[in-house]
């Protein structure tokens, strides 16, 4: 989690990440201005569209002050999106891939989900491909 000095902007680093399942991840706040979290996109997570492997444990790691951190272990394989609760309609969003997703998720990637809020079109254009993801491993910033 990073922000300029001024927080005209803010964002995950990385922003797109394969790992393998079982492997746990670990968010870090390294943005002195601001408080940010990492919540994965679930009805439970202020009804947001699930956008995480259906029957997957949800997190929200509420709001990290600079320099505190929060963890969460994925187990199941799928494609797992996330934002920042306070910075999603600044484009705060992250994805998370564990394992093999299934052909249909490399092919597209989630696009707007059924139910919930909607995300916001500045979010949707923010996730990096599912495709981008496979080949490099971890996707940056730009």
């Amino acid at each position: 989690m990073q922000g300029n000095a001024d927080g005209s902007q803010v964002w995950f680093n990385p922003i797109g990440l394969r790992i393998k399942p079982g492997q746990t991840i670990r968010w870090v706040n390294l943005d002195p201005g601001n408080s940010h979290t990492a919540t994965a996109y679930h009805p439970k997570n202020f009804e947001r569209p699930l956008r995480i492997p259906e029957g997957a444990e949800p997190w929200n790691s509420d709001y990290l002050l600079p320099n505190e951190s929060f963890s969460v272990t994925l187990k199941d394989e799928g494609v797992y999106d996330f934002f920042c609760v306070p910075h999603e309609h600044a484009g705060m969003v992250g994805r998370i891939i564990v394992g093999e997703p299934d052909r249909s998720s490399i092919d597209s990637g989630p696009a707007q989900a059924a139910g919930g809020e909607p995300i916001p079109e500045i979010a949707l254009r923010a996730f990096p491909s599912v495709a981008e993801i496979m080949r490099r491993g971890i996707v940056r910033p730009a």
